[in-house]
């Protein structure tokens, strides 16, 4: 798995890694999103109807839950080491990424919010990520808790 850009240019501040180094795996983050848009490019209605499908659902979910606490908690899935869908995550917490950017209804690897609920003892996530074929994707259960600093901590369950 390649590190996100925030895990790069921590470990090049923290000089485990030389310039070239980061201008190599910040190249390698470029030419993924590179391949994306010659995607779009070459299937233009695939691009579009997945670009209707993901702003219906990041709708829905901020008219349900509200853009904040959705940042909140793609910001704290995007942190957890080792999980798989971090490197569309990463920067979530910019507001100015629209939140749909981050949802892959069809378009592998997907990430699907399939349920987000307020209990007493944090917030309940459901999500899918992975194969886009039904039944394929992998469902993982989160709970998510604020620490002391009151910022949010994601928990597989």
């Amino acid at each position: 798995m390649i590190p996100t850009p925030h895990q790069i240019f921590a470990s090049f501040e923290r000089g485990e890694i030389e310039r070239d180094e980061l201008q190599a795996l910040m190249a390698l983050h470029a030419r993924e999103l590179i391949q994306e848009m010659e995607e779009d490019y070459q299937n233009p209605a695939a691009a579009w109807i997945e670009g209707l499908r993901t702003r219906r659902a990041a709708s829905l979910l901020v008219r349900r839950h509200g853009s904040r606490l959705l940042r909140e908690v793609l910001t704290a899935l995007g942190e957890l080491p080792d999980f798989p869908a971090v490197r569309h995550l990463w920067n979530a917490a910019q507001p100015d990424v629209p939140l749909h950017c981050f949802l892959r209804i069809q378009r592998e690897p997907i990430f699907r919010i399939h349920s987000l609920e307020s209990k007493a003892d944090g917030i309940h996530l459901v999500i899918e990520h992975g194969k886009a074929a039904r039944g394929k994707g992998t469902r993982q259960k989160f709970l998510l808790k604020r620490d002391a600093r009151w910022k949010m901590k994601a928990e597989v369950l």
